[in-house]
C-alpha cells in the first residue's frame, strides 16, 4: 500500500507555538488546577510554578539537541531513536500515544464541565454526553480538515482565554491598590515536602511543551521555528502560571470558602472583584481553551500514530494522509474515537465528571514522564555520536534526570487512594503490551530496521550526523 505524505511547510512559529500553548492549556490550570495546587503549597504557590517551569527547561534544553539538527514527522518518537536506537524510540513513541490520548479525554471532560455551567445559567439541562460528542467531533473535523486552521483556531481561541484572565487578574490587583502581598514571599509556612507535592502539580501542569516537535514535517523553517516554539510555549505558560497562582491567592485572602475548596476559582474571582458580568466569558474562554486542548492533542497524537504507521510498528493504514486535506485522518478519527468513548463509558457508569478528568489526567501524566526520560538521556549519546558533545551537555542532562525523579517519585507516593493508586500498573501493562510488540517486531522483521534508519536519515537534518546508520534495534 502506497502511503501520500503529509502537507509541508505550511506551519509558521506563532502556530506551532499556538499547538504547544494549547497543549499546555493554561486556561485549565487556572480554571481547575490552581485550587489543587494551593491545597499543597498554600501561599508559596506560585514558587512552585517557578521551579516547575525552571525544571521543565532543563528537559527542553535536551530535546532542543535534536528539535536544532533535524526535522521530521513523529515527535520524540524519531528523536529517541536516533539517540538511543529504534526499541527505545519505539516505546517513546508508544508512551506519547498514552499521553496525548489521555489529555485528549481531559479536553473533552473539560469542555463539558464548562459547557453544563453556560447550559445551567441559560437554564438548560444536557448529558454529559452530548457535551463530550459535540467537543469530539468538532476538534476531530477541524484536524481532519487542515492543520494550519486547527493551528490558527487554538491560537485564537486561547490567546483570548488567556488575555480574559490576565485582565481580571488587573482588576483584581487594582482593587488591592497594587499592595505587594508579602504573606506569599515567605518560605516559613511551607514544609519542603509539601513544595515538592506542589512541584510534582507543577510540572503535570505544563506537560505538552514539546508536541511542537511533532510537526516537523509541515513547520516553516523547523530547524529554527521548533526549539523556538518548544522553549517559548514553556516561559510563556509558566510566567502566566506564576501571575495568575500569584493573584489568585492574593484575591481569596479573607474568602470565607478557602482556594482549595473551589471548584470554579475564576467564577468566584470575578464575584470577589465587583465584575460578575465577566463569569460568562470567562466560562466561555475556558470551554473553548479545553476544546483547544483536545484539538492540539488529536492533531499530536495522530501525527506520532503516523510516524510509527510508516514505520510498520502499527498498521499501515495510519500512516496514510488524505488525498485533498494531506492530514493523517486515519490516525486523527482514532484518537477521537478513543478520546469520546472512554469518558463516555465512565460518565455511564455514574463516574462525576471532575473525576474522570482528574483519572484521565493523572493517568496521562505517566505517560509524558517516559519520553521525557528516554529523550534527556538520548541527547549527550546522539551529541557523542556526532562528535558534540560538551560537558555542560552532560551536566543538563544530569540536572534534568535529577529534577525529572521529584514527579517520577511524587506521583507514585506518598501512596494515593484507590482507584489512583492502581494507575502505575495500568500504565505499566500498556507498556508492557508495547515494549513486547515492539521487541518482538523486530525480531520477526529484521529488515524493518534498516528501512527505519534510512527514512530518518532521509529527514531534514542541517547536517548529517556521522553515527546515525549505526542506529541500534534494542
Amino acid at each position: 500500500m502506497e502511503t501520500r505524505p503529509l502537507r509541508a511547510n505550511c506551519l509558521n512559529f506563532s502556530e506551532l507555538l499556538g499547538q504547544a500553548v494549547a497543549l499546555i492549556s493554561p486556561t485549565m490550570t487556572a480554571a481547575l488546577i490552581i485550587p489543587v495546587m494551593f491545597a499543597s503549597t498554600g501561599n508559596m504557590s506560585w514558587l512552585a510554578y517557578a521551579l516547575g517551569t525552571l525544571m521543565l527547561l532543563f528537559v527542553a534544553f535536551n530535546l532542543n539537541q535534536f528539535a536544532r539538527r533535524s526535522a521530521g514527522v513523529g515527535s520524540m518518537y524519531a528523536y529517541t531513536c536516533r539517540g538511543l536506537g529504534l526499541t527505545a524510540g519505539g516505546i517513546a513513541g508508544w508512551s506519547l500515544i498514552w499521553a496525548y490520548l489521555g489529555i485528549a479525554m481531559a479536553g473533552i471532560t473539560g469542555f463539558s464541565v464548562f459547557a453544563g455551567k453556560l447550559a445551567e445559567m441559560a437554564g438548560v439541562s444536557m448529558s454529559p454526553l452530548a457535551f463530550f460528542a459535540i467537543c469530539a467531533v468538532a476538534a476531530w473535523y477541524c484536524a481532519y480538515k487542515n492543520v494550519q486552521l486547527s493551528a490558527v483556531l487554538m491560537l485564537v481561541l486561547e490567546g483570548v482565554s488567556m488575555l480574559l484572565i490576565v485582565g481580571l487578574c488587573v482588576i483584581v490587583l487594582a482593587q488591592h491598590h497594587f499592595v505587594l502581598d508579602t504573606s506569599q514571599l515567605s518560605l516559613r509556612d511551607t514544609p519542603l515536602s509539601n513544595m515538592g507535592l506542589g512541584v510534582v502539580v507543577a510540572i503535570f501542569s505544563l506537560v505538552g511543551f514539546e508536541c511542537a516537535t511533532a510537526f516537523g514535517t509541515e513547520a516553516k523553517n523547523p530547524l529554527t521555528s521548533i526549539p523556538r516554539a518548544v522553549i517559548w510555549s514553556l516561559i510563556v505558560s509558566g510566567v502566566f502560571f506564576v501571575f495568575v497562582t500569584y493573584v489568585m491567592v492574593h484575591g481569596f485572602t479573607g474568602y470565607a470558602t478557602t482556594l482549595d475548596k473551589v471548584d470554579a476559582p475564576l467564577n468566584v474571582l470575578a464575584e470577589l472583584a465587583h465584575v460578575k458580568f465577566l463569569q460568562i466569558p470567562l466560562s466561555l474562554g475556558a470551554m473553548f481553551t479545553f476544546f483547544s486542548l483536545a484539538l492540539s492533542c488529536m492533531n499530536a497524537g495522530a501525527r506520532v500514530i503516523f510516524a510509527m504507521g510508516r514505520h510498520g510498528l502499527l498498521p499501515l493504514i495510519t500512516a496514510d494522509a488524505h488525498a485533498v486535506n494531506e492530514t493523517p485522518h486515519v490516525a486523527v478519527t482514532i484518537m477521537a474515537v478513543l478520546a469520546f468513548v472512554v469518558p463516555s463509558a465512565l460518565s455511564l457508569v455514574h463516574t462525576a465528571e471532575l473525576d474522570i478528568f482528574s483519572y484521565v489526567g493523572t493517568l496521562a501524566a505517566f505517560g509524558f514522564l517516559v519520553p521525557y526520560f528516554l529523550i534527556t538521556i538520548a541527547a549527550p549519546v546522539y551529541l557523542s555520536r556526532l562528535g558534540q558533545l560538551r560537558k555542560r551537555d552532560i551536566a543538563c542532562c544530569g540536572i534534568a534526570l535529577l529534577l525529572l525523579l521529584i514527579p517520577a517519585v511524587g506521583s507514585v507516593y506518598p501512596v494515593p487512594g484507590a482507584p489512583v493508586v492502581y494507575f502505575p500498573y495500568l500504565f505499566l501493562a500498556y507498556l508492557g503490551v508495547g515494549a513486547t510488540w515492539i521487541i518482538t517486531f523486530h525480531r520477526r522483521v529484521p529488515a524493518a530496521g534498516t528501512r527505519i534508519r534510512q527514512e530518518l536519515a532521509s529527514t531534514h537534518e542541517a547536517y548529517q550526523p556521522s553515527g546515525l546508520e549505526t542506529l541500534k534495534e534494542g
